[in-house]
């Protein structure tokens, strides 16, 4: 029985140096096209404050949020 060895590709020697304990990962800078959620919301004029609400009376409409909605169509209250 014949066996053939392959070469090694790599060299033996590729250890890393050592890490210090006491040095800090230094986190990857913000870049400037990174954009945070709430300056998206900011620059689209702020949170939107309508609700889509559906009545017994079948009638659905889209409204402001508070604690009392009263449907357009019957004056029935929502409640929230």
């Amino acid at each position: 029985m014949n066996v053939r060895l392959r070469p090694k590709l790599r060299p033996t020697s590729t250890r890393r140096a050592p890490r210090r304990r006491d040095a800090e990962p230094v986190a990857p800078a913000r870049s400037a096209r990174a954009i945070r959620p709430e300056d998206r919301v900011r620059r689209a004029g702020g949170p939107q404050d309508q609700a889509l609400y559906a009545c017994a009376c079948g009638y659905a409409f889209e409204a402001s949020v508070t604690a009392s909605v009263c449907c357009p169509h019957c004056g029935g209250e929502q409640a929230w």
